[in-house]
């Protein structure tokens, strides 16, 4: 049986905003294990690739 404080898949995703934190929660997740592991990362910026190397990486 469903707890009653647990929501529906569907209201999740029409409601969006766990989806949008769980991702940028990875995401931060994801540039802090680069940055620790001194592995660069390749970012988007005024319509070309940029290199960021590790020590340029911000995580919040």
């Amino acid at each position: 049986m469903k707890n009653k404080s647990e929501k529906s898949i569907n209201a999740i995703f029409k409601e969006g905003t766990p989806i949008d934190k769980a991702l940028k929660k990875a995401v931060q997740e994801a540039l802090m294990r680069h940055k620790q592991a001194g592995n660069p990362i390749v970012v988007w910026r005024n319509g070309k690739i940029v290199w960021l190397k590790p020590e340029e990486i911000v995580v919040q």
